[in-house]
């Protein structure tokens, strides 16, 4: 089994990463790939609604997403982490995420997810919701700990002191291979949820 971690911090090392770290032994520890794209940094932009990707199946700006994308589709997992920048995730983050759930064509759905925001110390629970929402429009199940999947730091290395936080994403990262798991037992046994053709409304006609 595959996780795929987008790491939306654009400090390598820092905080985001201790984070994803602590997940990353549990991963192990279960017989679980995983890997870290780390995106935080790069020139990433965003989504101009072109439509090019419904024709070609992906973006029409051949950058970090679409590269991303066939690790996304073989991945049975994704995790996605962001420091926290007034109340909302890296804007980089933020436009990956819209081009790369947006321009895939492949089903999304029994994918697990899950959100790790990291801070000094607010915002964390609007960012947590905002990442959520990516997997909750596409049908993946989002994966939960023992808290908000949160870990609080300011300075480099800062989060490696928070006990509660590392806690939570071992916990996070058990939850989701059990999930994971547990998700391909059932596949095998009674397939994927039967999915009815889109009914689309509009307000203004």
């Amino acid at each position: 089994m595959k996780v795929l971690m987008i790491n939306g911090s654009p400090r390598v090392g820092g905080n985001t990463s201790i984070a994803l770290a602590e997940m990353e032994k549990i991963f192990a520890e279960e017989g679980i790939e995983s890997e870290t794209i780390q995106i935080g940094a790069q020139a990433i932009r965003g989504c101009i609604a072109c439509g090019t990707c419904r024709k070609n199946g992906k973006c029409v700006f051949d950058d970090a997403v679409n590269q991303a994308a066939p690790k996304f589709e073989a991945a049975d997992g994704l995790v996605v982490a962001s420091p926290v920048y007034y109340a909302s995730a890296n804007g980089t983050l933020v436009s990956f995420l819209d081009r790369l759930f947006y321009s895939t064509p492949f089903d999304k759905r029994m994918k697990v997810g899950a959100s790790v925001v990291v801070a000094r110390r607010g915002g964390l629970s609007a960012t947590f919701d905002e990442l959520n929402k990516y997997f909750t429009i596409t049908g993946m199940p989002v994966a939960s700990s023992q808290y908000w999947n949160s870990v609080h730091g300011r300075l480099p290395g800062e989060a490696a002191q928070d006990a509660e936080g590392l806690q939570t994403m071992r916990t996070l990262a058990r939850n989701m291979a059990f999930l994971m798991k547990s998700i391909a037992l059932g596949k095998e046994k009674y397939g994927l949820p039967a999915k009815e053709a889109p009914q689309q409304t509009n307000f203004i006609r």
